[in-house]
């Protein structure tokens, strides 16, 4: 299970990139930097092209999403580019009514509650992925040395939708389930930790240099909960592309008292919310992984001498870290100007690695 020859990491395109040299705990030829969510609706260029297409249709039109992935690489110097896609994208493929509800997020058309429900599931094939293979191979085309980061959903995240039917506050109907009936909590998140790691893995086998899974909703767990009931289903997802030696990023938002357990399920690198700072995170993982993060989106919107401080704060306790790649502490705000973006860029890239 290794990546052929062609690509990029291994035929020399992207393996000393800052972005996968801080990654693997080596020191960059500049301090790598790119954003949450960079792809997307803070830019003029993204609304242009998506008039009159759906999120989802625009996910699976390899030219579109290849092209919505390349805009900020080319807009702010970012040191990745991050596949534009849905989380959801894996359901859908796998034939899952699901639909991205503008201002609401993603809709079932019928929620997965009972083992039953479980066990009609429909399986997601190899085939079904080729939309996604030929967006990435398209994009790795036109990205030359910068690296392109794969990403997907972690199982929780997926299955709390799912249970759902729709976005969430408290995730009560997952968190219930997990306890009150276990066997069909395990059978949704194999079926979820399956679904995404496939997805993650056409990914990285058709060019993308590093795999991110979002756990976007783990931070509503315990982490006796989380370790127990959801751990397990990360680390399976995370099978299907272990071997392939790319590095593999784990980011969750409120999940400052979960960071270890997250490494634990077999990840090289731990994304940081907003929350905690930098130094204090590293400290609760023992120095052992790079960490990436942690601006907070907030500050995007601050006068500059305000957010400029905070960058400058953010590279200071993220040296502490065996690497450090910055990012947002979550994702880049849809009223965020552009033009902050690529200043934060240049600010980062000025400090000296």
């Amino acid at each position: 299970m290794t990546l052929s020859a062609s690509h990029p990491l291994m035929d020399g395109r992207t393996a000393d990139s800052p972005l996968i040299t801080a990654y693997r705990g080596g020191t960059p030829s500049r301090r790598p930097v790119w954003f949450m969510r960079q792809a997307g609706r803070s830019l003029p260029e993204y609304r242009k092209v998506r008039e009159g297409i759906g999120m989802l249709e625009s996910c699976l039109q390899p030219e579109l999403a290849s092209e919505i992935t390349l805009q900020p690489v080319r807009r702010h110097d970012v040191d990745a580019g991050i596949f534009f896609s849905d989380i959801v994208i894996p359901l859908k493929l796998a034939g899952v009514d699901v639909d991205i509800v503008p201002g609401v997020g993603p809709v079932l058309g019928a929620p997965v509650r009972t083992a039953a429900d479980v066990a009609a599931l429909p399986r997601l094939t190899e085939e079904a992925l080729e939309p996604i293979r030929q967006a990435v191979a398209l994009t790795v085309e036109q990205l030359g040395s910068t690296p392109l980061i794969g990403f997907a959903g972690a199982p929780f995240t997926l299955a709390a939708y799912m249970v759902e039917g729709k976005p969430s506050r408290d995730h009560l109907g997952p968190r219930t389930m997990m306890h009150a009936d276990p066997e069909t909590w395990k059978a949704l998140t194999d079926w979820a930790a399956d679904a995404s790691g496939m997805f993650l893995r056409a990914q990285l086998e058709a060019g993308a240099s590093a795999g991110q899974l979002f756990d976007s909703w783990a931070g509503s767990l315990g982490l006796k909960d989380y370790t127990e009931k959801v751990a397990p289903a990360s680390a399976r997802a995370l099978e299907h592309v272990r071997g392939l030696g790319a590095p593999l990023v784990h980011f969750g938002t409120g999940t400052s008292e979960l960071l270890a357990a997250m490494r634990d399920v077999g990840v090289d690198v731990v994304g940081v919310d907003y929350r905690l700072p930098l130094d204090e995170a590293n400290r609760r993982l023992g120095g052992t992984v790079p960490l990436q993060g942690n601006i907070d989106p907030a500050l995007l919107s601050a006068p500059w001498p305000v957010l400029e401080a905070h960058v400058r704060g953010v590279l200071a306790a993220g040296a502490s870290a065996p690497g450090h790649v910055v990012n947002l502490g979550h994702g880049v705000p849809p009223e965020t100007d552009p033009e902050i973006l690529t200043r934060v860029v240049e600010l980062v890239h000025s400090v000296e690695p």
